[in-house]
């Protein structure tokens, strides 16, 4: 596996419902601006004397006690080429991602009027899926390198509930994600706390990106996404039946909130499930609050989970 070069240096710089899609508002008189560089390009097509132009306009990319050679060897590196035009076959031309960027954040400015667009910058992280978004409010960074297709050579070490997302679609679901703040927990660490704050998350990506299937949303396959629909009323009763919702026990984020092939009852079916399915049910209960109370996205996120649980009459479905 290829070294998470560029990765590291941005975090020491920048650092130092149903299936169908949902109910549209009208942004279409919101305007937002912004632009999208591509570094991709831009780098990996730098020749040696014209290093210095690549330097002056991406300096964010380059610290300055790392020489040159450094930067040459890693553009003229047979896998770093192979990986480039690999991902040229597919994103030469990202008209899709620019439009799907400006409907973003046409809703993310909707629901927060302070939002600023960020300075896109589109990279290869060299197949860094867990940092393929990286956003702040100054910049979004967008690895292309983790959306080749589910069923590219890259990836085939990689398991399948992993891989599956690594498709063009889910390039905006994982940048709405990214810009998503951290909804208040106020220090609860019950398992219901921690299913309705994943819960309120999830909600406000379906504001986000109302289009996008909910499926995709969750980073489910539609089979697994029946799944959860069909057992709603069984997961929940098991929630119930063994005293989980207040249970502190940090073995259930394994179990039913963490990524995972499938979620945990210990059981003979257990690998016909989806993982997370707990995050799943917390988005549930979060639909069902907002249907019976009338607070906006921002009070949303401030009400305690265990507030939004008393409160949203949440009844599975049969």
């Amino acid at each position: 596996m290829r070294k998470y070069f560029f990765i590291f240096t941005l975090f020491t710089i920048l650092f130092s419902c149903t299936n169908k899609p949902n109910k549209q508002i009208d942004v279409s008189a919101i305007e937002v601006q912004f632009s999208v560089d591509r570094f991709d390009i831009d780098f990996y097509t730098t020749k040696v004397d014209s290093l210095y132009k690549t330097k002056e306009k991406y300096p964010l990319f380059f610290p300055t006690n790392t020489p040159d050679s450094v930067w040459i060897q890693k553009i003229q590196n047979a896998d770093e080429q192979e990986l480039f035009l690999e991902t040229q076959k597919i994103y030469a031309d990202i008209d899709f991602l620019t439009a799907d960027l400006e409907q973003l954040f046409k809703h993310v400015k909707y629901y927060n009027p302070e939002f600023t667009t960020p300075k896109v910058v589109t990279l290869l992280s060299n197949i860094d899926y867990q940092n393929s978004v990286i956003y702040t409010k100054e910049y979004l960074l967008i690895s292309l390198d983790v959306y080749l297709g589910a069923n590219h050579e890259f990836y085939a070490e990689f398991p399948n509930y992993i891989k599956q997302n690594y498709n063009k679609n889910h390039i905006i679901i994982d940048v709405a994600k990214a810009m998503i703040s951290n909804p208040s927990s106020f220090g609860d660490r019950t398992f219901i706390s921690k299913m309705i704050t994943e819960g309120k998350k999830l909600y406000v990506l379906e504001k986000y990106l109302p289009t996008s299937n909910d499926y995709e949303k969750i980073g489910y396959s539609e089979e697994k996404y029946n799944w959860a629909i069909e057992n709603e009323e069984q997961v929940w009763k098991y929630f119930i039946e063994n005293k989980l919702l207040f249970s502190t026990d940090t073995e259930l984020n394994k179990r039913f909130l963490e990524l995972a092939p499938f979620s945990k009852f210990y059981r003979s079916e257990d690998s016909l499930s989806p993982g997370r399915i707990g995050v799943w049910i917390g988005w549930q209960i979060v639909k069902s609050y907002m249907k019976h109370n009338d607070v906006s996205l921002q009070q949303l996120l401030k009400t305690p989970s265990e507030e939004v649980y008393k409160n949203s009459k949440y009844k599975p479905k049969k």
